[in-house]
């Protein structure tokens, strides 16, 4: 019976020496040894090794396991193995010293006869002892390498008193009720109690089985007569007893509450049959009835009206109080809310839609074409043709978001807009599965709702803007999306039904077309939105502008105008863009300075003037472009392009004593630095026509610069103005400084056509340039330059070659240079486009 001594709850809270977990489970088997009768043991003084314990006390007669780890510790436990003693087993006060010293521990504690032990891998011991009887230390005979005492055993009284024998029923009784109240006390604890015929061993059994601090341990074990003993256990039963019934009390009531839950749900199923059964119907059924009625009253898709059928079956056989409830409902809210059927009339009077047009945007024909065109074929072809999936790209400011709404208001359609800036997850297009907690329909489903109809004008907005991550590519959904042969029947994760995406006019905005995979723009028309010249942006802050600000800075009823001079200084000195965004914006800041003046009861002025502008905006932001004063060795000046318009890229190149280096500043990127190096071959390869000297290129070190070096700058088309900075340079031949160029070059001379033309020749008009020279293959690109400008500009010169851009670039020398034979080109041939053409 002494096997269910050792409970769980000591193995967790008497940690002994250190915290280290057993690794090998005891049993009273293992103890190699008979327990001697105390009452038998000889009195008198008493010798062995002590162990200091940690958060426990053993009590006599207790089988208890020891985890043993400090180094005297250990080394008293061999002593007493060796010499054959029993250990002196005695509490620390404070368990948390690991250096123990004699005024550490209590003085009474228990001598304790050891078992089998065994040795752990890390070098501690778990040790099986069972206690003998009570000790009082009275000597420490030494303190290493171990400490060693003599104690003084205490007997123990063994009378039987009536008050006694009381005492142990009492406690008896206590303790039955503790041990069916406590799960952690299993019942042979009762059971051994009950067989225990000694008031001190029933004392010390009980106070073992008992969740005691170790003061209150401690204070049991001193207390020596088991009458006294016996009444304090049964005081400290009592008190667990009330904190058990305690805790008995809440776990009913507890439970009670849980079977109440389910009894109701018991009866409201069985108040649903009988109402059911009576033909009665509660509020739950009566909303399912009516959420039936409207879906059977929609004009909805087979597919879609049976799926509704099939969802309204799961949701009359739920419970009101089942989870699922909500789900269904949502699902078939989305269900009924989306438009199936419903649609707008077009309106297609191609001349009101071409006024509306007119009136709300400045310029860009041919957008407004390509919607003159849809409205046209509309109008013939009836309901036969696919409505076009339109692209505009250009950049910020140019007017493409608020153009798709003209064209809404035109066309009599809603519109709806969804920004795609940003966005990473693949749901965040076809939305997310039902299974998910919180699914919801993708942002197409959720702004068809928002609009209506099947047929509104759906603007994606900031499509080249769209990320990828480990949730999908946002992207790869839109190809069904803007798919007129896919979209017909869009599958949305939520719906888990085909949804016809085929009447909806999609309008996407871009700012560039780089970052847009080639899948997507293969099903895109691409309409280019071009910078603004200086001309429009006037005409754009007359028309519109200029009457929207001082009707919202409420100076509608002052005659106030803008003058040409100070349109143009706005335009050029304090904005430097594509668009038209932050000249509307300083037109605000001075209508709000104008309002201010008005506030204060001054009167506004008529008229404003460039002369005004300072006090108001403060010194001019932007320097205009200029192009050079006089003709120099080694500088040449191209047009670039950039999102904010055209402008000048001078070139500048100057010859070092070195080894042949070519060094490149300016924040050039990886193209323009490949141009840098094509034409230094292509320089280096016409040596003997540029009559260079061969060593030349090896005694001189090259450093191309481009002004402006905080600025990156990348591209090819920089290629024949390196190219001609470099021949400048080398030969000592001057670069005319009234001429431009823009083209890019390869090794063999060839000048290959580049991009946005239009903004180059623009930036060579504002800055003064009488000549500019493009590639042959840009002349289908000069219809997009208004004649005005062309007038401006004394030559437009086409080549093909690099040997004609030096002809026209570099200024005359005495002595012609010769010609590469494969490249001769007369004067007169090569390629002069004179103004007017």
């Amino acid at each position: 019976m002494r096997k269910n001594i050792a409970w769980s709850r000591d193995l967790h809270n008497q940690w002994a020496e250190a915290e280290w977990p057993s690794t090998a489970p005891f049993s009273m088997e293992d103890l190699d040894f008979e327990m001697d009768d105390p009452e038998s043991s000889p009195d008198g003084i008493i010798e062995g090794p002590l162990l200091p314990l940690r958060d426990m006390v053993v009590f006599p007669r207790m089988v208890t396991p020891l985890f043993v780890g400090r180094d005297r510790s250990l080394a008293a436990v061999e002593a007493a193995q060796q010499r054959g003693e029993n250990l002196i087993a005695v509490a620390q006060r404070d368990a948390e010293l690991d250096d123990v010293g004699p005024e550490d521990v209590f003085t009474v504690g228990t001598e304790m006869m050891i078992g089998r032990t065994l040795r752990m891998p890390d070098g501690t011991a778990s040790v099986m002892g069972q206690g003998t009887r009570r000790v009082q230390v009275v000597e420490y005979v030494h303190l290493e390498p171990y400490i060693r005492v003599r104690a003084l055993p205490i007997p123990e009284p063994t009378e039987r008193a009536p008050l006694t024998e009381a005492l142990m029923r009492a406690v008896l009784a206590l303790f039955e009720k503790v041990v069916q109240l406590n799960r952690g006390l299993p019942d042979e604890t009762y059971v051994f109690a009950m067989n225990v015929d000694r008031p001190g061993w029933l004392a010390d059994l009980v106070a073992q089985a008992l969740d005691l601090e170790t003061e209150g341990r401690q204070e049991i074990l001193e207390t020596i007569d088991p009458a006294t003993r016996l009444q304090r256990i049964s005081v400290l039963l009592a008190k667990e007893l009330d904190v058990l019934e305690l805790e008995d009390q809440i776990h009913s009531q507890v439970q009670q509450e849980l079977d109440r839950t389910q009894r109701e749900y018991f009866l409201r199923e069985q108040m649903k049959v009988i109402q059911s059964e009576l033909g009665e119907n509660d509020v739950y059924t009566q909303e399912t009835n009516e959420l039936r009625e409207k879906v059977s009253s929609l004009e909805l898709p087979d597919e879609v009206r049976k799926r509704a059928a099939k969802e309204f079956e799961r949701l009359a056989s739920m419970s009101p109080m089942s989870p699922e409830v909500g789900i269904v409902r949502t699902y078939l809210d989305w269900l009924i809310d989306l438009p199936w059927s419903k649609m707008t009339e077009d309106n297609l009077d191609i001349h009101h839609v071409e006024e509306v047009l007119e009136s709300r945007h400045y310029g860009l024909p041919q957008a407004k074409d390509r919607i003159l065109e849809y409205i046209a074929v509309r109008r013939l072809a009836e309901e036969k043709m696919r409505s076009p999936i339109l692209c505009f790209v250009g950049p910020p400011g140019t007017g493409k978001t608020s153009l798709g709404q003209s064209i809404a208001a035109a066309l009599g359609r809603e519109f709806v807009r969804v920004s795609l800036g940003g966005v990473r997850d693949e749901a965040e297009i076809r939305g997310h599965r039902r299974t998910y907690i919180g699914a919801l329909p993708g942002r197409i489903i959720q702004t068809m709702r928002r609009a209506g109809t099947i047929n509104p004008v759906f603007m994606l907005d900031e499509i080249d803007k769209v990320g990828m991550d480990f949730r999908g590519d946002p992207s790869a959904a839109l190809l069904e999306v803007l798919d007129p042969e896919q979209n017909f029947a869009f599958s949305d994760h939520y719906l888990e039904v085909a949804y016809d995406l085929s009447k909806v006019l999609f309008i996407t905005t871009a700012n560039m077309l780089d970052p847009i995979p080639p899948a997507l723009q293969d099903r895109m028309e691409v309409i280019e939105f071009p910078g603004y010249i200086d001309e429009e942006k006037v005409g754009i802050a007359r028309q519109f502008l200029i009457p929207r600000e001082l009707e919202e800075h409420g100076l509608k009823g002052y005659s106030i105008e803008f003058s040409d001079g100070a349109l143009n200084a706005l335009i050029t000195e304090y904005t430097f863009e594509a668009g038209v965004r932050n000249l509307e914006r300083k037109i605000a800041t001075i209508c709000r300075k104008i309002a201010r003046q008005v506030a204060e009861g001054q009167l506004p002025p008529r008229r404003i003037t460039a002369q005004m502008l300072a006090r108001r905006l403060g010194p001019p932001e932007f320097i205009p472009g200029r192009a050079e004063e006089e003709d120099s060795i080694g500088v040449a000046t191209g047009v670039a392009w950039t999102q904010a318009g055209g402008e000048l890229l001078p070139v500048e190149v100057a010859l070092l004593p070195g080894k042949g280096n070519l060094m490149l500043t300016g924040q050039l990127g990886e193209v323009m630095q490949e141009s840098a190096q094509a034409a230094l071959s292509y320089t280096r390869s016409r040596s003997d026509d540029f009559d260079i000297q061969p060593d030349l290129f090896d005694s001189v070190d090259i450093h191309i610069h481009l002004p402006e070096g905080a600025i990156p700058k990348d591209g090819p088309s920089a290629g024949i103005t390196l190219a001609t900075a470099l021949v400048s340079a080398v030969t000592g031949r001057m670069v005319r400084h009234d001429v431009g160029m823009t083209g890019e070059i390869t090794l063999r001379g060839r000048v290959l056509p580049v991009g946005g033309l239009k903004e180059k020749v623009l930036a060579a008009h504002r800055a003064g340039i009488k000549t500019i020279i493009i590639p042959r293959k840009n002349k289908k690109d000069l219809a997009d330059i208004p004649k005005r400008i062309r007038r401006g500009i004394r030559n437009i010169v086409l080549v093909d070659y690099m040997d004609e851009v030096l002809d026209v670039a570099l200024a005359p020398v005495e002595a012609p240079v010769p010609q590469h034979p494969s490249r001769c080109r007369a004067a007169q041939q090569h390629g002069e486009v004179r103004s007017g053409e």
